[in-house]
């Protein structure tokens, strides 16, 4: 085509709004293509190197073709070495003004340029220029279509499938549902029409990634909104959901409105409400139950059908130990650990389930050790160290620090008899700090070990045995060489000790050890260390809720706590 040439401007301006309309796409990006086109085609033409510009008028379709000549400054440097100058483009001041007296730094100079026929090779490269901007306004499109719609149930028409992944048509765009976002044993043929759910939109560089999936708990909760209209409205919040896609599901639910019961209203008129989304998720049983903010009533819902005799959580570990009779053992536990494994993550504790036997054992083991342990340290009778043990005292260290009337109060016992086991506890403490320190000498860890913030005499004898000496080889040291971790070797997944893995620290304890040995040996300043957050209390929106993460949470205390009255209610399934 000749560029400028007015035959062809009708012509420019059907092929713009006829790529717009087809692409969805603004019209003044169309024609922004076109111009860089013949931009691009025009440099072939007269040379990378010049300055040419193409301007299309978007009402009449008149092509304007115009090259520049910038005034730049007489010591002008480049920005970056890759950069010189280009005297096709650029004119310093000082040669400008011997022909135009009115030169000026940042002054252009316009040439108009004629019309020219586009050849073979001018052709294609307008053609890939045109067809990748075109192609960069869908991907933006799209991206900005479905960026908000995260969370959202869409519907769509299967366009292929692709070693497992599927390819779904959305209309405006395309998503894709992976292998393992899919229902096990769920087939899709091209053309079938599905429902999925948005959890995700990545902007990647081949275009935007719009991540489908069927198995995530998120898709069941939408669900059961379209179904539920207290759902829908707000009346009843879904507060957690877990899935095993295809097998199992929990979920829990809390009424706004004490007038409405949530389980209830979720399952419907003889389970009308909840088979309706067991038909759409291929027969997935679902348990309902009920949100509570009481942290050991909830766990303890969340394990139903099976019965839990005792509940004992560790706050700071995130963990929770529930004990269950020992016919309930294997309910609890569920079908490949099914049960728990789902309660886990509707509650957000780690839980492990022992049996009242196993607890019983465990009870009677410690309270044997225990005993053991002060019979040799304050060197009492065994009805002493009973005694002492059956008052809740579990080490020397309880003993030795405690306020001296909570010995003394013990039936038996007296003021002159608490100071007794007190200054034997303290001297028997004494000695074994005296030997451990010794010992740390012996294994050559410095002093200035035991001055990091965190570590005491018993770690620093443990960082010894483990070739951990000074400061710096603290410092140098990775999380997993502390707590312990796995590695390859030879195609096998090996367990690796870490030096303080006796010692059961938490993975934030053993990242500020060595943060805190990285400051004592001067790698890094105090003011680099993580400030505790402060606490308080989440709130959250009316019918706001993540499928993944248990929302709200209770204010029990670490302890021990009895399964609460009505906890062992049986949850509603389908």
């Amino acid at each position: 085509m000749a560029v400028g040439v007015s035959a062809n401007r009708l012509e420019l301006l059907q092929i713009a709004d006829a790529v717009a309309r087809e692409k969805n796409i603004d019209r003044e990006i169309v024609i922004e293509a076109i111009e860089e086109a013949v931009q691009k085609g025009a440099k072939s033409r007269y040379g990378a190197h010049h300055d040419i510009r193409a301007r299309m008028d978007p009402k009449t379709g008149e092509m304007a073709l115009t090259r520049h000549v910038t005034i730049v400054e007489d010591d002008w440097q480049p920005e970056d070495e890759l950069e010189e100058f280009n005297d096709s483009a650029m004119v310093r001041l000082k040669d400008a003004s011997k022909r135009d007296p009115e030169a000026f730094v940042g002054k252009e100079y316009v040439e108009d340029l004629p019309p020219f026929e586009f050849g073979r090779v001018q052709t294609q490269m307008a053609r890939q220029v045109v067809m990748g901007k075109v192609r960069d306004a869908e991907r933006a499109n799209q991206y900005e279509e479905f960026k908000d719609r995260v969370g959202e149930i869409v519907n769509g028409t299967v366009k292929r499938v692709e070693y497992g992944n599927t390819i779904v048509d959305l209309g405006r765009g395309e998503g894709i549902m992976r292998r393992n976002d899919s229902i096990p044993r769920e087939v899709f043929n091209i053309g079938d029409r599905i429902r999925t759910y948005i959890y995700d939109v990545r902007p990647e560089a081949k275009g935007p990634q719009v991540m489908l999936s069927r198995a995530h708990p998120g898709f069941m909760a939408k669900l059961f909104a379209q179904e539920v209209p207290e759902v829908y409205d707000g009346v009843i919040e879904i507060r957690a959901a877990a899935r095993d896609a295809g097998s199992r599901a929990k979920m829990a639910v809390l009424s706004n409105d004490s007038s409405i019961d949530p389980v209830g209203a979720c399952v419907g008129m003889r389970g009308s409400r909840v088979q309706a989304v067991v038909a759409e998720l291929q027969g997935e049983k679902i348990d309902i139950i009920q949100w509570n903010n009481d942290e050991p009533t909830f766990i303890v819902n969340a394990l139903a059908p099976a019965e839990v005799s005792k509940v004992v959580l560790d706050e700071e570990a995130d963990r929770v130990e529930v004990v269950v009779p020992d016919e309930q053992l294997s309910l609890a536990i569920g079908r490949r650990g099914q049960n728990v494994r789902l309660a886990s993550q509707l509650t957000g504790w780690q839980i492990d389930i022992i049996t009242e036997s196993q607890d019983s054992e465990r009870r009677q083991r410690e309270f044997a050790e225990r005993t053991q342990l002060f019979q040799e340290a304050l060197d009492v009778d065994e009805v002493i160290a009973q005694l002492l043990v059956t008052e809740g005292f579990a080490t020397v260290e309880d003993l030795a620090y405690v306020e001296p009337y909570e010995i003394s109060d013990i039936e038996g016992f007296d003021e002159e008899t608490a100071e007794e086991l007190q200054a034997r506890a303290r001297d028997w403490l004494d000695k074994l700090a005296a030997e451990q320190d010794a010992k740390r000498k012996e294994l050559g860890v410095e002093d200035g070990v035991l001055e990091v913030p965190g570590v005491t005499l018993p770690i620093a004898v443990a960082l010894g045995e483990g070739g951990v000496k000074t400061v710096e080889d603290l410092a140098d040291l990775a999380t997993d060489e502390i707590r312990g971790g796995h590695e390859m070797k030879n195609g096998e997944r090996v367990k690796v000790p870490g030096v303080l893995e006796a010692f059961n620290l938490a993975q934030e304890d053993a990242e500020m050890l060595i943060l805190q040995a990285r400051v004592a040996a001067g790698w890094i300043d105090a003011s680099e260390l993580p400030q505790p957050e402060p606490e308080y209390e989440e709130e959250y929106a009316e019918g706001e809720y993540d499928p993944d993460v248990v929302f709200g949470g209770g204010d029990a205390e670490a302890g021990e706590a009895e399964a609460p009255e009505g906890a062992d209610d049986q949850p509603q399934d389908a």
